[in-house]
C-alpha cells in the first residue's frame, strides 16, 4: 500500500545528515582563509594603488581648486575651446576642471627697469635708463593672453619702448640728448607711451632715469655749457650797463631841457610873486620867528629863525 497525500504533507523533511568529521562553517572558514592569504598577496599592490590615488587627489586639488589672491586676476584656458577672452576671474576661491589651466596675472600698478645703449647721430654711444610705470587692463586681459601671453614685459612693453627710445634719439648728437634740445626726450615719451598702450596695456608714465655718455665727452659738453652760461652771463652785465646808462642820460637831457625851459619862464616879476607868497606862508606857520620888512634882496622880508 502506498502512503496517503495527507500523510506525506505530515511527514517533515529529514535534514541531511553530517559526514562523521567535518562540521558545517568549515567552508565559510575555508573562503575566509583563501580570502585573507589573497589580501596578504596582494597586499604591496594594494599599497601602491592607494598612494597613487591619494597623490592624483592631491594633484588635481591643486588644478581643480584655485585662490587668487587680492590685486591679481585670472584668465582660463579651456582645454577644447581655447581662451576665454570675455571674462575674466576677480581674486578670491574659483573651482574649475582639472582639464582646464587657470592663468593668474598681476594687475596692480607695477615699475619695470630697463637699460640700453643708443648710437647717436655722430656714432657715440649714449646708455638710457628707463622706468616703465604700467597696468594690465582687466577688460581686455583674456585677449593679452591670447595674443602675447604672460610673458608680455619682455616681449611687448620693454622692446617697444626701447625701439621707439632708439628711433627718436638715434637722430640728434650726445650734446643735444644730454640738453634735452627742444624737448626731445619729452616728444619721444610720448610716443613710447602710445606705442606700447596699444598692446592691452596701460603705461601710466615713462621716467629717463638717467642719460650715461662717456666721461670725456659729458667733460666737453659740461665745460661747454659752462662757457656758454659765462657769456651769457658777461653779455647780460653788459646789456645791464648799457640801459643804465641810457637811463643815466634819458635823466640828464631831462634835467637839462627842464633847467633850460625854467630859466626861459622865470622873471624877476615872477620871482618877487613867488617870494611873496612864500613869505605870507612862513608867517602863518606856528615856529616862532622875526621878520624884518625889507631887508632882504629886491625888497622882499628878511625872515630870521629864533630857534
Amino acid at each position: 500500500m502506498f502512503p496517503s497525500d495527507e500523510t506525506v504533507a505530515a511527514t517533515p523533511p529529514r535534514k541531511p545528515e553530517a559526514k562523521p568529521g567535518i562540521s558545517p562553517d568549515s567552508g565559510n572558514t575555508s573562503r575566509k582563509a583563501r580570502f585573507r592569504r589573497w589580501l596578504w598577496r596582494k597586499t604591496p599592490y594594494i599599497f601602491v594603488f592607494m598612494l597613487l590615488l591619494v597623490l592624483s587627489a592631491l594633484f588635481l586639488w591643486y588644478r581643480i581648486v584655485i585662490v587668487i589672491e587680492p590685486g591679481k586676476t585670472g584668465v582660463l584656458f579651456r582645454l577644447f575651446t581655447g581662451t576665454q577672452i570675455d571674462y575674466a576671474y576677480p581674486e578670491g576661491l574659483h573651482v574649475i576642471s582639472p582639464l582646464n589651466t587657470m592663468y593668474i596675472y598681476e594687475t596692480r600698478k607695477q615699475i619695470a627697469l630697463h637699460d640700453f645703449d643708443v648710437l647717436t647721430a655722430k656714432g657715440l654711444t649714449v646708455r638710457v635708463s628707463l622706468a616703465v610705470r604700467y597696468q594690465l587692463d582687466k577688460d581686455r586681459l583674456g585677449l593679452l593672453h591670447q595674443k602675447i601671453g604672460p610673458d608680455y614685459l619682455v616681449r611687448v612693453i620693454l622692446p617697444q619702448a626701447e625701439s621707439v627710445m632708439r628711433k627718436e634719439l638715434g637722430g640728434y648728437t650726445a650734446e643735444d640728448i644730454y640738453t634735452n634740445k627742444e624737448g626731445l626726450l619729452t616728444n619721444a615719451i610720448l610716443l613710447a607711451q602710445e606705442e606700447v598702450g596699444r598692446n592691452f596695456v596701460q603705461v601710466d608714465e615713462i621716467i629717463i632715469r638717467s642719460i650715461t655718455l662717456p666721461e670725456k665727452i659729458k667733460s666737453a659738453i659740461e665745460d661747454k655749457l659752462t662757457q656758454e652760461e659765462l657769456l651769457k652771463s658777461y653779455e647780460f652785465r653788459l646789456q645791464t650797463a648799457g640801459q643804465e646808462a641810457e637811463r643815466q642820460r634819458i635823466e640828464a637831457e631831462g634835467l637839462r631841457v627842464y633847467n633850460e625851459t625854467v630859466d626861459k619862464s622865470l622873471t624877476d616879476k615872477i620871482l618877487t610873486y613867488q617870494g611873496i607868497s612864500a613869505t605870507q606862508n612862513l608867517s602863518k606857520s606856528d615856529n616862532a620867528k622875526v621878520v624884518v620888512i625889507g631887508a632882504g634882496k629886491n625888497g622882499l622880508p628878511l625872515i630870521l629863525n629864533t630857534q
